[in-house]
Parts: C-alpha cells; structure tokens; sequence
C-alpha cells in the first residue's frame, strides 16, 4: 500500500511564490517526480494564506519518501528553502482506512 505524505512549507509574508517557482522548476516537482518510489506528487496554497505551500505526496512507502527527504537534504535543496521558510516544514504520514 500506498505512503500518503502530506507536507506543509510555512513561508514568511509574501514568499510563497518563491516557492511555488522553485516548485516549477526542474530541480523542482519534476525531479521529485522522477524520484524512485514516487507515485504522485500535488502542490496547493492555504486559500487563507498563500505563503503556506502544501505538497500531497504518495510514495510506494515510507522508507522511499524518507530517502528522497534525504536525498533533497543532500543536495542542499532544503537549505535554500531557508531564506524563504517561516519555519521548518511539516511531514505528516497518512494511513488509509478504506472500511470507513
């Protein structure tokens, strides 16, 4: 089955669209999706607040995100995010309950 992330990116006032075109990017959403055990992978704003990025992430298991986490960590992407974060993103693991 299926690991559902979801993934909330805090930014300062304002900087939402950095992220979003740091998202855009090749380095972006792309590689995340070329990433091996990734399934999909969807970026939305808080309609409230626009500076909080959410990513709806599925990946073929936790083990997998967890390694493309330190894979981007590695690669000095989430450092970058560092001028433009509010505050440390957030990674929520989901589990389904198809019975309910």
């Amino acid at each position: 089955m299926s690991q559902t992330v979801h993934a909330l990116f805090p930014c300062q006032a304002g900087k939402g669209v950095e992220l979003l075109a740091i998202l855009r990017s090749e380095q972006g959403l792309t590689a995340t999706r070329a990433f091996e055990g990734c399934e999909s992978i969807e970026a939305y704003t808080d309609t409230d607040n626009p500076d909080n990025i959410v990513l709806w992430e599925k990946f073929a298991t936790r083990a997998d995100h967890e390694t493309y986490l330190a894979w981007r960590v590695e690669t000095g992407l989430l450092d970058a995010l560092a001028s433009i974060l509010a505050s440390d993103p957030e990674f929520t693991y989901l589990d389904i309950h198809s019975d309910v």
